[in-house]
């Protein structure tokens, strides 16, 4: 095993997983295939596996019969906007919790925890109250203001700031930094892995929901992407290629994010930003 270690460019272990990433990935070189496929190879039985040509129609049909456009850009928007709020809130209120000690704090922080385990389907229509109270039903701002900050976000920095050692902020507070400096200037430039890992994860839950803006947007022009291809596939049961393309749009942003987080996201598990 040495011997093979020190000739390969890689971990020889690499080896004994690349079969199953093969087998994990089929499904989606498939997906990808499919939606330059027309249907009559689709259809074709035995299936066609590798076909012999390639074809645009699925993304024409797409693009010219949905506002799937639109739908991405929408999804893009609730995302972003999503992922910049609970960065930004969840590593302030995670750094109080981590460091501030002030009365009902440990209460406070079992409250939110206790929120994890309510399943969402409970708070569906309370949720959808507050939102038509607000005015924002049917609006964008329906699908980004529940999912600004989130107690999984909090509770993952809260655990990796404990983890920092806490010398650094000392030695900055008896230089005359204040709170806001030691956390802009000190604490979240190390905390960069555990940013990314909520970054990520928020951007997989908001722009994979479907649950809730089914129920919050009314209007075609307000879907989002996922939203949008459940609501094309319901009714283009006869564009299978057309169906391949859309999924294929929906699925490719949330891949780009992880690979572009993942050395980061593999290393804020790998430093147990999850201990405490």
């Amino acid at each position: 095993m040495t011997t093979l270690r020190r000739k390969l460019p890689f971990d020889p272990w690499h080896l004994a997983l690349l079969p199953a990433t093969l087998l994990l990935a089929a499904p989606l070189l498939w997906m990808v295939l499919a939606s330059f496929m027309t249907s009559e190879q689709l259809y074709r039985f035995p299936p066609t596996i590798i076909p012999s040509s390639l074809h645009l129609d699925g993304y024409d049909y797409l693009f010219g019969n949905t506002e799937v456009g639109t739908w991405f850009l929408n999804s893009l928007i609730v995302s972003g906007v999503c992922v910049v709020a609970n960065v930004l809130f969840c590593s302030m209120a995670g750094y109080a919790f981590a460091r501030m000690r002030f009365r009902g704090s440990g209460v406070m922080l079992t409250i939110m925890l206790a929120t994890l385990v309510i399943p969402f389907q409970l708070t569906l229509i309370p949720t959808f109250i507050i939102m038509e109270n607000l005015g924002l039903i049917d609006t964008l701002g329906a699908l980004i203001v529940p999912s600004l900050v989130t107690p999984f976000g909090v509770f993952l920095l809260r655990q990796f700031f404990l983890a920092l050692p806490p010398e650094l902020e000392e030695a900055a507070y008896m230089d005359g930094c204040s709170r806001w400096k030691i956390l802009w200037t000190i604490v979240l430039p190390l905390a960069r892995p555990a940013l990314a890992t909520v970054a990520v994860v928020t951007f997989l839950l908001t722009w994979n929901d479907v649950s809730w803006p089914a129920i919050a947007i009314s209007s075609d022009g307000n879907n989002t992407l996922p939203l949008g291809v459940a609501s094309f596939r319901s009714r283009s049961e006869q564009q299978p290629s057309a169906i391949m393309a859309a999924n294929v749009i929906a699925t490719l942003p949330v891949l780009l994010a992880f690979l572009a987080a993942q050395k980061t996201f593999v290393r804020s598990i790998a430093s147990g930003a999850v201990k405490g």
